[in-house]
């Protein structure tokens, strides 16, 4: 059976946990970082260099989340200067398939959705050019 609304409605315990976890992966950093290190293991700025829109601190901060998730274990090289690796673990690359799928559904419905925003923008600039009421 397919879960419903409720299954997933964070509220309180397991539910609020999931909830979380969802906001985690899914946001844009997130994904992205996990669909690089899909491909194998990356070096911090070479990561930051492919992102491009990326900050360092929001890099940092992604990388640490997906670390202690889990999802990506950081190897140190004694080099000098000390040089960084991010691998995805069998869990992260477990999650790189709902996001494959989300990827492939995104793009199969790509001019339905901008067809949609289509009419939705131009429904709103002639709501915008109507006489508020009651004002």
């Amino acid at each position: 059976m397919e879960p419903t609304f409720k299954d997933f409605y964070p509220l309180a315990g397991d539910n609020l946990k999931a909830g979380e976890i969802m906001a985690r992966y899914g946001d844009k950093w997130s994904l992205l970082v996990v669909m690089l290190l899909r491909d194998g293991p990356n070096r911090f700025n070479a990561m930051k260099r492919i992102l491009g829109g990326i900050s360092q601190q929001m890099l940092s901060s992604t990388l640490r989340n997906l670390e202690r998730d889990g999802m990506v274990t950081r190897t140190v090289f004694a080099t000098v200067p000390p040089s960084v690796e991010y691998r995805l673990t069998d869990l992260g690359h477990s999650l790189t398939r709902p996001f494959i799928a989300l990827g492939a559904w995104a793009m199969d419905h790509m001019a339905q959705i901008e067809n949609a925003r289509d009419r939705y923008d131009k429904r709103g600039a002639q709501a915008k050019s109507l006489p508020v009421e009651g004002g």
